[in-house]
């Protein structure tokens, strides 16, 4: 097999730029002693918190990726800057949207920003990037749910010298929050508040080699907290041309290690979703399973693939059992491409975080016995196929999440609309 480094173009020649202006309102009404509990509007004191959480804002996302020197080796350099905007808040409404920053005083800040860089080096099909970068992998992922995305800093090894075949390897000591300017926060972890590991490994393949088929298996280490492993897999049957079947299955293993900085964790967590396309529709069934006295957890906004983490819940408390259901319609059978529709419904059931370690870092969530909820999340999204205003979309959302007072996510109603304008090109 010709390498990939064998088409390299040269710095200069193979270079790329993107430019993605993001427009994001986030709008959270939240229900039944939201404020009282301590968790809305955190950076205010009590008598001044809101029930209303609502953050409007635009985001300037610049990128460059440089081309590869020629030669049996080579080197390479890629850059970003990010900047965020308030268009509108306030800090009786700011601080659980995340889209803006926020500064000590907890008031949210006008303007945000943050930049960085990475140097990386190829041979034949084998990369290897060290700096700020992006990343995506099931137990490492920055997340670009917000205004602005998160990025990771240490080195990271790509490897596709084998046909239909990726091999990674990772090394980080900081995860940087999409609202972050700065980068000397440590890691973003989403539930425990226990003291942080200084690092975090990750070791993974990926296989497309059979029609149809992608397979993945991941083994990370969070220094001195656990040690996780993911097995995960995505199958798809075309039965003609307007049917199809799909599968997909996700499962983590998570075990405490070293210090145990966020207390003993012995947790088994697993979804499986699967979906019937008939043309222009699909509906999606799907089950997930927490196993354990701790939430399934995770490090970065985005290691989380389990089917039923949906917009306002991962639906991932301890021993919690959740199923989901979803409907999607692509609008392009009706004559209107770049149009689509989605409705889903997930509820969940059994949470009991009553056998947490009480010194771990779990226990400030305040799970109890027979915990349950439900979300209800309705989406459409419109893509320009064409003009000078190609491939800018238009997403709106409306989510809706209930539960009782032994799970710890809160009742919410969310109205979420962004507009995303990219554009980019080659040097």
């Amino acid at each position: 097999m010709a390498g990939e480094q064998d088409k390299a173009e040269g710095f200069a020649a193979g270079s790329q730029w993107s430019l993605l202006n993001r427009t994001v309102y986030d709008r959270r009404d939240y229900h039944n002693g939201a404020v009282s509990n301590g968790a809305r509007n955190a950076y205010k004191p009590r008598a001044q918190r809101s029930d209303l959480a609502e953050e409007w804002a635009y985001g300037l996302m610049a990128d460059f990726v440089s081309g590869y020197t020629t030669g049996v080796v080579g080197f390479g350099a890629d850059a970003h800057a990010y900047m965020g905007r308030q268009l509108d808040s306030g800090g009786g409404r700011a601080g659980k949207a995340r889209l803006i920053g926020i500064d000590n005083d907890g008031h949210p800040k006008d303007e945000f920003s943050r930049g960085g860089a990475l140097v990386k080096m190829r041979v034949s099909s084998t990369e290897l990037r060290y700096g700020e970068q992006r990343v995506k992998t099931p137990v490492f992922g920055s997340s670009d749910s917000r205004l602005l995305p998160e990025t990771a800093t240490g080195w990271l090894l790509t490897s596709r010298e084998l046909p239909a075949t990726v091999f990674y390897g990772g090394h980080f000591n900081e995860s940087t929050d999409r609202n972050a300017s700065s980068h000397d926060q440590g890691f973003v972890v989403n539930y425990s508040n226990g003291k942080q590991g200084d690092s975090f490994d990750l070791a993974g393949v990926r296989y497309t080699g059979v029609p149809g088929l992608s397979a993945s298996l991941f083994s990370a280490l969070y220094e001195d907290t656990w040690r996780q492993q993911y097995v995960g897999a995505a199958y798809t049957w075309a039965l003609d041309k307007r049917e199809a079947l799909s599968l997909d299955l996700n499962l983590y293993r998570t075990d405490d290690t070293g210090k145990a900085l966020s207390g003993s964790i012995d947790n088994t967590s697993w979804s499986l979703l699967g979906t019937y396309r008939y043309l222009d529709h699909s509906l999606t069934l799907g089950y997930q399973k927490i196993d354990g006295n701790t939430p399934y957890d995770y490090v970065t906004r985005g290691a989380i693939y389990l089917g039923n983490a949906v917009a306002l819940s991962d639906f991932n408390a301890p021993h919690e059992a959740s199923w989901q259901a979803r409907y999607d319609l692509d609008m392009a059978g009706f004559d209107i491409p770049g149009l689509t529709f989605s409705a889903l419904y997930v509820r969940g059931r059994g949470i009991d975080g009553s056998h947490a370690d009480p010194q771990g870092g779990y226990a400030w969530l305040g799970y109890g016995k027979d915990g349950k909820h439900w979300e209800r999340d309705l989406q459409a999204k419109y893509v320009v196929q064409s003009g000078p205003a190609k491939n800018l979309s238009v997403t709106l959302r409306h989510a809706v999440h209930r539960g009782n007072v032994a799970q710890a996510e809160l009742d919410a109603d969310q109205l979420r609309l962004a507009v995303e304008y990219p554009l980019g090109g080659r040097f």
